[in-house]
């Protein structure tokens, strides 16, 4: 099913739904836990969902933690039928799955058991953000919002007749499924690439040992924070030192340079560093480095994530690399000649993040766009 041809449909069915209740279209049906003190009720075949366990996939067919038929029986756990969508109900309301496989769940859920004849399973499990908001808004609690599911049922949906919303469903599926397929494809792709990077950074012993202070020259000194009520709204990337906070009018810099945090830094194993080219504005949180002219920015760049920062830094709650630190980092360096290829390797690597980043983000906005444009 083509996107436009998809549009179509949902524009189309839109003007011929009704106004419906959930609980006239399906059972909505909580959960429970056997006596954790009892092993007779665990370790079974049977499968025990907890709400931790929902929220990344969207179909599931392997809990965590099982329970036996005596478990089930001790409980008020109940076996839901394959095609529930399952509903976290309390503490992260409104995470929801469809059950690939029958199971039960704990007390943390009211699932919601369609009628075949009357609810597409997909149908309703796009709908899983009005089904939070509802939760959230409707439900109570002192501790945390719940919702229980006397109320779940009383919730006011919009539907089409059934054949309509398995053709929605379907196509929502196809889209949530091409989304999933572009992110593993990604994933694969960094996995391949960080493992051929750190096989490369092996031979480093055949390359010259030399202090970064020996490579660039630190432009500091031109920094300059402003508060964000401050800033003038502009097209400049505006850095700290996890990276572009904002777009602001003016610059601090421009031409090539690699960004590195001197403190706050969200990690010390992905240490913050960024290749940035054109005008920038920078904050007192990122070093700023102009690269020497005979060796290559993208190849330096690519060689300073490979260290551990934790010998650097300073500080206990905030961690801070400090400017003589910086300075005496030991650096490994081919010749120019590898320099550039492993630089233009790490350009591509960029560029084709960059891309398939965005395609994904894209992805995920036409989906978000339908969902507020059709169901609400």
């Amino acid at each position: 099913m083509s996107f436009k041809f998809g549009i179509a449909l949902l524009l189309f069915t839109f003007f011929v739904w009704e106004d419906r209740k959930l609980g006239e279209l399906s059972n909505i049906v909580g959960g429970g836990t056997p006596s954790t003190s009892n092993p007779e009720y665990w370790d079974g075949d049977i499968d025990w969902y907890a709400p931790a366990e929902i929220g990344e996939q969207s179909y599931v067919s392997k809990s965590k933690k099982t329970i036996t038929e005596l478990g089930l029986k001790k409980s008020s756990a109940r076996i839901l039928p394959v095609g529930t969508v399952l509903f976290t109900s309390r503490a992260g309301i409104g995470n929801t799955a469809i059950l690939a496989k029958e199971a039960t769940t704990n007390q943390g859920f009211q699932s919601i058991v369609p009628d075949q004849n009357k609810l597409d399973s997909y149908f309703i499990f796009s709908r899983t953000n009005e089904l939070k908001r509802y939760g959230e808004v409707t439900g109570a609690g002192s501790t945390f919002v719940e919702i229980s599911g006397k109320q779940m049922s009383k919730m006011p949906i919009m539907v089409p007749e059934l054949s309509e919303q398995q053709k929605i469903g379907s196509f929502f599926k196809q889209l949530d499924n091409t989304i999933t397929l572009h992110q593993r494809k990604l994933e694969s792709f960094q996995f391949t690439y960080h493992e051929i990077i750190r096989r490369l950074f092996l031979k480093k012993a055949k390359w010259q040992l030399t202090k970064l202070s020996d490579l660039v020259t630190i432009l500091d000194k031109n920094r300059k924070p402003v508060k964000k009520e401050d800033r003038l709204l502009g097209d400049t990337p505006y850095y700290g030192a996890n990276g572009i906070q904002d777009y602001i009018s003016g610059f601090t810099h421009k031409g090539e340079f690699i960004l590195i945090a001197e403190d706050g830094a969200n990690s010390l194993t992905e240490y913050p560093i960024y290749f940035v080219k054109g005008q920038i504005w920078v904050n007192n949180h990122a070093h700023v480095l102009k690269v020497n002219r005979d060796v290559s920015p993208l190849f330096l760049a690519l060689a300073l994530k490979q260290i551990n920062y934790s010998k650097y830094t300073v500080g206990s709650s905030r961690n801070k690399l400090n400017l003589k630190d910086l300075e005496n980092i030991a650096i490994f360096i081919p010749d120019n000649n590898e320099q550039q290829k492993i630089g233009q390797f790490y350009s591509n690597y960029l560029n084709y993040l960059r891309i398939n980043k965005k395609r994904i983000q894209y992805m995920k906005q036409f989906k978000q766009f339908l969902l507020q444009n059709m169901f609400i």
